[in-house]
């Protein structure tokens, strides 16, 4: 059913087939049902400091580390980067909002496919722009032996953050993977634009208020419109990569 998908990306990479050993996974927006209490938070967070950022437009900035998106802000309402000292104030801020934010439940479909990920004898990874003290905690509470800490890139580990290449280049290096032996769910614009750089079979699950075609045109190799959707799907996938 996927086979056409495959064969282009092999096809555009140079590679001969697939040879899946590992599924990335963003965190926010995939993992979790939080991109909205990062959008209320960044959103309040901004308001406070005389800027304004929209909703929706916190959605195509997810994957960014704070501070970038912090000057990307301030660049567009102001004319110039924020200062070190505003970048500091202003995601303590987004911090402290997003903490008042009700917790953000596991999203539907998500444990479900780790279930069936493991069962298949490959590893599950967690590559995100998260900078959450808490991070492996929290992914262990709601995903109880799914994940490993050396197995993780997080907001701390990287330099530039996505749409660089450069987090999921780092998963690949983590853990000893060719790209063709990866494959990457993302519900991010930066986060699709970051592993098709990376060279790695992109799956977008749209789970947010962005239009299907703006995750298509970063370049995602097939799309889905929830973590269910993509559950129900699995074998199909699966089943299709072992053809390639």
């Amino acid at each position: 059913m996927f086979e056409k998908e495959i064969k282009n990306y092999l096809q555009k990479q140079g590679y001969e087939h697939m040879n899946l050993k590992a599924v990335m996974f963003d965190m926010d927006g995939i993992l979790f049902d939080s991109m909205k209490n990062h959008a209320y938070s960044w959103h309040q967070a901004m308001k406070k400091y005389g800027m304004d950022l929209p909703y929706e437009e916190a959605y195509e900035y997810e994957g960014r580390t704070g501070a970038s998106t912090i000057d990307i802000v301030c660049q567009k309402q102001f004319g110039r980067e924020a200062t070190d000292e505003e970048k500091k104030n202003i995601y303590k801020t987004k911090t402290e909002e997003f903490n008042k934010c009700p917790k953000a439940e596991r999203m539907p479909g998500a444990w479900e496919v780790l279930q069936k990920i493991k069962t298949d004898k490959l590893f599950p990874m967690v590559i995100t722009g998260s900078g959450q003290i808490t991070l492996l905690e929290r992914l262990n509470r709601n995903f109880p032996n799914m994940f490993k800490k050396d197995l993780m890139i997080t907001a701390f580990d990287v330099q530039y953050g996505k749409p660089n290449p450069e987090p999921y280049l780092m998963g690949l290096k983590k853990g000893k993977l060719k790209a063709q032996e990866a494959i990457i769910i993302e519900n991010a614009p930066l986060g699709i634009e970051a592993g098709v750089a990376a060279g790695v079979f992109t799956i977008a699950v749209n789970t947010g208020p962005l239009p299907d075609q703006t995750l298509l045109d970063k370049g995602a190799n097939l799309l889905f419109h929830s973590m269910q959707n993509f559950c129900d799907n699995w074998e199909l996938i699966l089943q299709s990569m072992k053809k390639s």
